[in-house]
């Protein structure tokens, strides 16, 4: 095994063993904020990592050539900051409401050439004139500012010693400053439009540590927009991009820490 590796993984065991000693530790343990969750409000902050992706209903014309899917999306990593604020229900019943702030960027692939073959038009589709596309066109970088706001319900089991688990689950009404909706231009002019309003639900899982001046919260969420994002074309642009699509839909996990 590389050394360095071994080192690395040496000296991580050594401060995890010292940090499950100081906080779960019986012999002269004291417990840590034990007035805390007795509050009625409390406040913090939380920082996170993002992976985001799209799940892409693809339209059985346009956005499928045989068994080859001709739209793909590729998912990225992104961050976001947010505040917190919690009212308690009773000794196992939070209520959330975190609103933040989220940022990303995806990428969308368009292999939608072999649309030429309905030029002539549909039934449902007027008649086109086809263009080779070149890869300016075919790619896609969508660019998102999201003011997230999730209001969530919070299930947490018994305090043990200074930490304590718990689950969350709620929706979120998710605002895409940068959704392009009501411009004029559209993918013709190499302009991406989604919906700017946007319902999701999120679940969440994570353990609350706490320490002498505050608690620490390591979370893992999932968030889902339910709402289809996608934004129609115009009437006279070929079906190349839009088109493809029936439904375009956010998803995301988030690697969260909350400072309270």
């Amino acid at each position: 095994m590389n050394k360095f590796l071994l080192k690395a993984l040496v000296l991580a065991s050594v401060n995890i063993a010292i940090f499950a000693d100081a906080q779960f530790r019986t012999r002269n343990r004291m417990d840590k904020l034990e007035e805390f969750d007795q509050q009625v409000f409390s406040w913090g902050f939380y920082l996170n990592g993002n992976i985001l992706d799209y799940r892409i209903v693809l339209n059985p014309r346009y956005g499928m050539n045989g068994n080859q899917n001709l739209v793909t999306s590729k998912s990225s990593t992104s961050f976001g900051a947010g505040l917190i604020g919690k009212w308690r229900l009773n000794d196992y019943l939070d209520l959330r409401a975190e609103p933040g702030l989220q940022f990303a960027q995806r990428e969308l692939t368009f292999n939608t050439q072999s649309n030429d073959q309905y030029a002539a038009g549909t039934l449902t589709n007027a008649p086109f004139t086809p263009f080779p596309l070149t890869e300016k066109d075919k790619v896609r970088q969508v660019k998102s500012t999201l003011v997230d706001i999730p209001v969530m319900l919070e299930l947490h089991g018994q305090r043990w010693y200074n930490s304590r688990p718990y689950v969350a689950a709620g929706v979120n009404y998710i605002v895409n400053l940068q959704s392009n909706s009501t411009s004029t231009d559209d993918n013709l002019q190499q302009v991406f439009r989604s919906t700017t309003h946007n319902f999701a639900w999120s679940a969440e899982m994570g353990i609350q540590f706490y320490f002498n001046k505050f608690k620490l919260t390591p979370a893992i969420r999932g968030t889902f927009i339910m709402n289809n994002e996608v934004v129609a074309d115009n009437a006279n642009t070929p079906p190349y991009w839009a088109a493809a699509m029936s439904t375009l839909q956010t998803r995301a996990i988030m690697f969260v820490l909350k400072f309270e």
